[in-house]
């Protein structure tokens, strides 16, 4: 059951403009040196005064302009025993896990439904997923370094998935698209209906070909949007930690239009013994599967207060995707998806003095409900409970 918790509030401060940004960090999928579970553990619990700082933000406009906000946090308890863990079990293998136990979705019916139509794609090369008419959550680093925002972040786009038919798609006359778009559209996946399993290593059965064989579904491509201005926690940047911190891997796109899909809520992470099965489940685009929309679950192996460290075979692409669960509604029989973690991508973590190689996800904590929540309504007054 989704267990109501009281959330603290996020409040602005006070806003001030900042220097436009250069735009000329290099996209980075996989990040190294970071400071992951172990890590955490050596760590102080960060005071008020900390948070308050780590939960300001920027937020970046289409125009290239740039503002910071200082926050304050009200109705926080702290938690002396800080980052808390469970014993885990030491992997050796990147990013797939023995057997590839990722889905390819073909089945329009599949892919244009919820959940799996909230996956949508980033013009930077990741994934992200629908949180309201307007927002997409991502990862953080998809769009900044820790230093300065990556290149194509200054005229970022987002795909909302949709199925193209024959004699459909045909643009109006005058409009433009940009080489992102015209690249998008021309992705065609494997042709296939509804869901189907490939091992490593095993024969593929699917057909190579391009062409239509068999069926009139069509091929999904992407109806791209414009992002009117992005929200990415202080927390990341370089220089407020010694370090690049998962914890603050997640960002907020506000879409210039809003869409008219059904989009997934936010949900506070539960502890892996409260999850059903210690199952997690999240879609996105892999970058070994252009232009399919991939799903998965799996079990979680690790965490933290504030990370995941989890069995999720995936490939770079997937980054940024939203990690959910399916549990019930408090005292009613309905059955609920909810986001509770951003999934980062392939980690390199140092573990004991050596860096180790892991699958990571961002988990939504009542301080991250609290600073999403307030990004998508602009206030505090409908994030009280999460």
């Amino acid at each position: 059951t989704w267990h109501l918790t009281k959330i603290p509030q996020i409040v602005s401060k006070r806003t001030f403009s900042l220097d436009n940004p250069k735009f000329e960090a290099k996209t980075k999928l996989e990040l190294n040196s970071v400071c992951g579970i172990e890590c955490q553990r050596k760590l102080p619990v960060p005071s008020l005064s900390d948070l308050k700082d780590l939960l300001s933000y920027e937020t970046v406009f289409e125009n290239g302009t740039r503002t910071l906000t200082e926050v304050n946090v009200l109705g926080l308890v702290l938690d002396p025993s800080g980052n808390t863990t469970t014993q885990r079990s030491s992997r050796k293998k990147r990013q797939i896990y023995g057997t590839d136990s990722r889905f390819s979705i073909y089945d329009k019916r599949f892919m244009t439904n919820f959940p799996f139509n909230t996956a949508v794609k980033v013009s930077t090369g990741c994934s992200g997923i629908l949180i309201s008419p307007k927002h997409v959550l991502t990862a953080a680093h998809c769009l900044h370094n820790g230093k300065d925002y990556v290149k194509g972040s200054k005229r970022l786009r987002v795909g909302l998935m949709r199925t193209k038919s024959r004699g459909e798609g045909r643009k109006r006359k005058g409009a433009k698209r940009s080489r992102r778009e015209v690249s998008a559209a021309q992705e065609e996946p494997e042709v296939a209906t509804g869901l189907r399993r490939r091992s490593k290593g095993g024969r593929r059965k699917q057909r190579r070909s391009g062409r239509k064989q068999g069926t009139s579904d069509g091929m999904p491509s992407f109806q791209w949007t414009r992002v009117k201005s992005t929200h990415i926690p202080k927390g990341w940047f370089k220089g407020v930690s010694e370090d690049i911190a998962l914890d603050y891997d997640y960002a907020v796109l506000e879409l210039k239009r809003p869409h008219k899909r059904k989009y997934m809520d936010l949900g506070i992470s539960p502890t892996i013994k409260m999850m059903p099965g210690s199952m997690i489940h999240f879609s996105g685009f892999d970058n070994d599967r252009s232009g399919q929309l991939v799903y998965r679950f799996c079990s979680i192996s690790d965490e933290s207060n504030d990370l995941f460290y989890q069995y999720c075979d995936a490939e770079p692409g997937a980054t940024g995707s939203g990690v959910y669960l399916r549990l019930k509604e408090p005292n009613k029989k309905k059955w609920k998806r909810k986001i509770i973690a951003v999934y980062s991508g392939h980690q390199w973590v140092d573990v004991n003095g050596e860096q180790q190689d892991y699958n990571v996800a961002v988990r939504i904590t009542p301080l991250k409900y609290a600073q999403i929540c307030f990004w998508i309504h602009g206030n505090d007054e409908n994030c009280t409970r999460g």
